[in-house]
């Protein structure tokens, strides 16, 4: 029985997950993922499962309770649908615990560089390597809120190729998703019980009972969303700048919006939000190239696609800022777009590409060739003229 499709737990929100789901969840936790070190530092191989073991057991022995383990993200989305077009490359794991103090967040993050030990290859002299060592090797990114609302801290694990393993310890939040399509979260804990207790190997007519959870508040609805590659979610408000990148991506990969009148008003929600989170123009450059390079790993060819989505969202929706600011992200977004073409060394086919022309400071230089990539940020603060289009 698919599930949510029928397979009800006692809230609208929770789904019993099928044979099917738990063998597809059984190769996301056992698959071994790498974790890249930076300069002459080995690379870890690492499962979820094992890294998930290993960091609950440690912060028991520590005083620390893990109330349930989940998957969260795409990789969760993977698991209800195979074949969904958003892929599996975020492995966020969320620890739900207590944070009530500064001293527990520490504790949760020495733990956790602590527990890196046990993945460093054979041979690897570990009496030396201290907890900021490990830090400075293998953590792409280390993040702690600490608000009246908010209360939780995220470590990213690194990995060349962007399917960084992250997890996510939180005593509270105040919203997990952004989308019904990314709203799914897998409770682990029966599975990790039977992996820990079980010598029977798992088959369809014996398995643990997996429960999935829905974010969105109502599972068979964002299942259906999943399925189908509908684009819908509740209080766009209380979107992050983020959800406006999240959004191109979800159009660029074939999912449309379910409610095309309200799809405006909710455009213009996630541009103003952008802007407030990231209102300076280097921010927006270093979000953009970071999302870019953490999502669309091995899809080069969909970079352009993504940003002239991104540009016309933008153009189309902002309704918050002063003109010249609306065209310095705007101008931002065309030069990330024409550096991926170069780097791809791609021309575009003039018949599907709309051309903008600006006077640039480099073309009086008597040194200008016809391809040009800045090394340095642009200078954006300098006044542009407005974009035309050329014909």
């Amino acid at each position: 029985m698919m599930a949510g499709k029928g397979s009800k737990t006692d809230c609208m929100s929770c789904s019993v997950l099928n044979w099917e789901q738990v063998s597809r969840l059984h190769e996301v936790l056992t698959e071994v993922v790498p974790i890249h070190g930076r300069g002459n530092f080995p690379t870890l191989k690492i499962s979820l499962k094992d890294i998930v073991q290993t960091v609950r057991s440690r912060l028991s022995e520590a005083g620390i309770v893990v109330h349930d383990v989940r998957l969260n993200g795409s990789a969760a989305g993977h698991v209800l649908v195979k074949d969904n077009g958003l892929g599996c490359k975020d492995l966020d794991l969320i620890f739900q615990v207590s944070l009530p103090s500064e001293a527990e967040f520490q504790l949760v993050r020495d733990v956790v560089l602590r527990s890196l030990l046990n993945f460093l290859p054979e041979g690897v002299s570990k009496l030396k390597i201290s907890p900021v060592t490990l830090k400075e090797a293998y953590i792409q990114k280390l993040v702690k809120v600490c608000t009246e609302s908010d209360r939780w801290s995220l470590i990213s694990l690194s990995n060349k190729h962007g399917r960084n393993v992250e997890l996510k310890f939180v005593d509270c939040i105040r919203r997990q998703f952004e989308f019904s399509v990314d709203s799914f979260q897998i409770i682990l804990d029966s599975l990790l019980f039977y992996y820990d207790y079980s010598e029977t190997p798992m088959s369809e007519h014996f398995h643990p009972t997996v429960i999935g959870e829905s974010m969105y508040g109502d599972f068979e609805a964002a299942f259906d969303h999943l399925q189908n590659k509908l684009i819908a979610t509740k209080n766009p408000e209380e979107i992050r700048g983020g959800g406006l990148l999240k959004y191109s991506n979800l159009l660029v990969r074939d999912f449309r919006p379910m409610d095309k009148d309200e799809i405006k008003t909710l455009e213009r929600y996630m541009c103003s939000r952008f802007f407030i989170d990231f209102p300076d123009i280097l921010d927006q450059q270093r979000k953009l190239e970071t999302y870019l390079q953490n999502h669309f790993s091995k899809e080069e060819r969909s970079k352009y696609d993504y940003l002239m989505i991104l540009r016309r969202v933008v153009n189309e929706s902002t309704v918050c800022l002063m003109g010249h600011e609306r065209r310095q992200t705007l101008n931002l977004i065309s030069l990330l777009a024409l550096k991926v073409l170069a780097e791809q060394n791609i021309i575009p086919n003039a018949t599907t590409v709309t051309c903008y022309y600006q006077p640039a400071p480099y073309v009086s230089d008597v040194n200008f060739s016809n391809y040009y990539l800045a090394n340095a940020p642009v200078p954006y603060s300098q006044s542009y003229p407005t974009w035309l289009p050329c014909n």
